[in-house]
């Protein structure tokens, strides 16, 4: 390894200046195998992000986050409040898989699938390159002074740039609000629903803040994933890596020079042409080792494939493999942890499974009124007042429902309530008297089963507790 990588490269990240202020990274375009393949995924990726807001399963919009509400969509199924437990194991699976993921596979998911790196490599550094050109154009264009050409150059970047984000905030405000409330939101204009179209503006002042300005310091330095790659890799995680047995051998890497057996003079296949630092968009050297701010993204991969190819020396010298692998010529393997983690979300997964199955579509709940006791009625009948809270999931309305004692003779009365229902994705609420008469108690508190019916559909039961005297017994 290079002296001036052992002493320097941990020193400092490649955002900062020597002073410790913002520098800018200004990477080649990559090109190459691994590149296409990424902008394949990327493009299915992006076209899944814009339109699942606007994707319904049985009605339900195919993903939603609505915080303020507390109701979620995940993959076409509505989460309640009520369903906190069910969104909790969703989170700690997804949680697993990405320790299970990164264990065997690195920080891929950085590279490959975040969207952060789709929406800055894909999106906003393309329109750079169109506009700006290429990494000595772009370095030429921030040294230059402010003429017409960088002036018009930066301002068509800067409108195209505010464009993108706007779109993207609007799209993120339909995973927040529902598509169905950001289309009417905009049908009715933006000053009918000033509020909203302020925090619109926000969302797209941050979007511009971190891929106009930001930039890949989210990676570096406010994503978590980052910090927790340090702790999950070991020495079988296969990851992007530069083979420094082969590039360095004996006397280490050196420029490459015409009709020289590099092998017999013990250099190695390393030319130290600088390309895989050149269009490494965190701007490290990968021949440094794996280091934080690598994102798995390739781009080295096929720069160094390219050069190697050029001086006729084979391919791979960085390439996705393990520590062991470049060490020892291990293949990958299914470590005892692996499989632990594996155990692990397949728990997680089944309990899900079974969870999902068992959950109603209509959520009832009936509780006494705190501080009310039971009241005594004629013809020795016993009264006790409660509240009910009524939640429909579905998307269709829930009519005609009525209360039927399940587990006890009596009577239920709804106050108010001349015919009940909940509308679609909706709840409500109200108040009922339970009358049971006093030869039917066996104890001054009973536990009652009550069924909840639509027509003549048994639709949800739930428990609530009846007081009754004592004398009673």
């Amino acid at each position: 390894m290079a002296e001036q990588g052992k002493d320097n490269f941990r020193d400092t990240i490649g955002t900062l200046n020597e002073d410790g202020g913002r520098a800018f990274v200004f990477p080649k375009k990559p090109s190459g195998k691994w590149y296409e393949y990424r902008k394949y995924v990327s493009y299915v990726l992006l076209i899944f992000l814009v339109t699942a807001p606007f994707i319904k399963i049985n009605g339900n919009q195919f993903f939603m986050f609505n915080v303020l509400e507390r109701r979620f969509n995940i993959f076409g199924f509505p989460f309640w409040p009520q369903d906190l437990y069910l969104f909790v194991i969703i989170m700690i699976i997804g949680v697993v898989f990405i320790l299970l993921f990164t264990a065997a596979f690195g920080r891929i998911f950085c590279g490959w699938i975040c969207p952060q790196t789709i929406f800055m490599e894909m999106v906003f550094r393309r329109v750079e390159y169109w506009i700006d050109g290429d990494r000595g154009k772009q370095i030429r264009l921030s040294k230059m002074p402010w003429n017409a050409e960088k002036i018009k150059k930066r301002v068509l970047k800067w409108i195209v740039f505010f464009i993108i984000s706007f779109l993207i905030a609007n799209v993120f405000l339909a995973y927040l609000i529902g598509s169905d409330q950001l289309l009417r939101y905009i049908t009715d204009g933006p000053f009918n629903h000033v509020s909203t179209f302020v925090s619109l503006l926000i969302f797209t002042g941050v979007f511009y803040f971190v891929f106009a300005w930001f930039r890949e310091q989210v990676c570096i330095i406010a994503c978590p994933y980052g910090r927790l790659q340090g702790v999950l890799l070991d020495d079988k995680s296969i990851v992007v890596a530069y083979d420094h047995k082969r590039g360095e051998r004996e006397t280490g890497r050196a420029k490459f020079k015409k009709n020289e057996d590099r092998e017999a003079i013990g250099k190695g296949d390393c030319i130290d042409c600088f390309q895989c630092v050149h269009v490494c968009p965190t701007g490290i050297d990968i021949r440094n080792g794996t280091q934080l701010e690598c994102v798995n993204c390739t781009a080295c991969i096929d720069a160094c494939d390219h050069m190697m190819e050029s001086v006729d020396l084979p391919k791979g010298l960085i390439r996705y493999a393990s520590e062991s692998n470049i060490e020892k010529k291990e293949k990958f393997k299914f470590t005892p942890r692996l499989k632990g983690y594996t155990a692990v979300l397949g728990i997680l997964i089944a309990v899900l499974v079974g969870m999902l199955f068992l959950r109603n579509d209509v959520e009832a709940r009936i509780l006494r009124l705190p501080g009310q006791l039971y009241e005594h009625k004629a013809d020795n009948m016993i009264s006790n007042v409660y509240t009910f809270k009524l939640v429909n999931k579905t998307v269709l309305d829930i009519e005609d429902i009525h209360f039927e004692l399940m587990s006890h003779k009596g009577t239920i009365k709804v106050v108010s309530k001349d015919e009940l229902m909940v509308k679609e994705q909706d709840l409500t609420k109200g108040t009922l008297f339970i009358e049971i008469n006093a030869s039917a108690l066996s104890n001054d508190k009973e536990k009652l089963r009550i069924g909840i019916y639509s027509g003549d559909d048994l639709i949800e039961t739930t428990t609530t507790n009846f007081l009754g005297p004592r004398s009673y017994n």
